[in-house]
């Protein structure tokens, strides 16, 4: 990683690295934030059939 900087440092294209890694980053986090809205939707499913669930096992008894 050492040399790649400093290849980078010895043409000049310092703006280039500085942008790479914050394409690099924000794509991260969006991944990060994908996976996490994925999670979160697995878990409302699962909330939504448990209360699904729930009710179908008491309305029998009204």
């Amino acid at each position: 990683m050492d040399t790649l900087i400093r290849t980078f440092a010895e043409r000049g294209d310092l703006a280039h690295l500085a942008l790479l890694l914050w394409a690099l980053a924000a794509t991260a986090g969006l991944w990060r934030t994908l996976n996490e809205l994925a999670r979160a939707n697995a878990r409302m499913d699962e909330l939504v059939r448990e209360l699904a669930r729930f009710n179908a096992r008491f309305d029998d008894l009204s």
